[in-house]
């Protein structure tokens, strides 16, 4: 039997989800992973495109049933921005898909508590959600600032959490007994960059991967894939690779670290 499993049952897991485009499908692979070794989370915070995929787990959606529902309707591709004469473009056409699948949409009915990580463009600070209406939340974290219109939430704009805190670890804190976080946007070394949207795509990863070991070190344990940072936030066509490269970098930590597999059931 193994005794250090049963000592942590009453113990709470929390989970941080960065995050980084279509390279948040990587959570889903990590998630996966920790799930099949008998891990459960208590508590979960995400930001960004983690915060859609720490929604939609925290409702009971398995993480292939949601990478199902992101290559069926094109969630990510609809937060794709197709700037045009008008400039900013709105982000609340995605409601209704978060609606479709999350229909109470409340932070409450989760079956898994649930912090969304968004930024207060007038107030310039950082924002935890944890009530209110669940898309609107999801929403502001995912609202990339100069592409999508901020949204507004009680007279407030609110733009991409990401900004601030790209791994929400924080509001885990002093609540849970062992924090995991997943993050997805380790860069790989290049030589050349051949597109305006990959120089910028790469110099905002450098941006927010300069604060990220603020909050690594704050983690038990961080799982993050290399190379992920490769991946473009749009390259909504590799989804299936990325959930795979998350799925196994979760095995091979599991593997890997005793403190993890103490938490394990197998």
């Amino acid at each position: 039997m193994n005794t250090s499993t049963d000592q942590n049952k009453s113990e709470k897991v929390g989970l941080a989800l960065s995050g980084g485009g279509i390279r948040a499908v990587a959570h889903l692979g990590v998630i996966q992973a920790l799930t099949e070794y008998g891990i459960k989370f208590s508590h979960i915070s995400g930001t960004s495109a983690g915060a859609i995929a720490a929604a939609f787990f925290a409702e009971g959606y398995a993480p292939k049933e949601i990478l199902q529902m992101i290559k069926d309707t094109s969630l990510l591709r609809l937060l794709r921005p197709s700037l045009g004469h008008a400039g900013l473009i709105s982000i609340l056409k995605a409601r209704y898909l978060i609606k479709k699948y999350i229909p109470h949409n409340s932070f409450q009915k989760l079956k898994i508590s649930v912090t969304i990580t968004a930024v207060d463009l007038g107030e310039g600070k950082l924002v935890y959600f944890t009530d209110g209406e669940l898309d609107m939340a999801v929403l502001a974290s995912c609202c990339l600032p100069g592409i999508f219109k901020p949204i507004i939430i009680d007279h407030h704009m609110y733009v991409d959490g990401g900004i601030l805190n790209n791994l929400p670890v924080e509001p885990l804190i002093g609540i849970c007994d062992l924090i995991i976080g997943s993050s997805c946007n380790h860069l790989p070394t290049v030589t050349e960059i051949k597109s305006f949207g990959s120089l910028i795509d790469r110099a905002a990863m450098i941006l927010i991967n300069s604060t990220l070991n603020t909050h690594k070190i704050l983690c038990d344990v961080v799982i993050e894939p290399h190379w992920l940072g490769g991946y473009g936030i749009f390259d909504t066509n590799a989804a299936e690779e990325i959930y795979m490269i998350g799925y196994e970098e979760g095995l091979k930590t599991i593997k890997g670290n005793e403190k993890l597999k103490t938490y394990c059931a197998k």
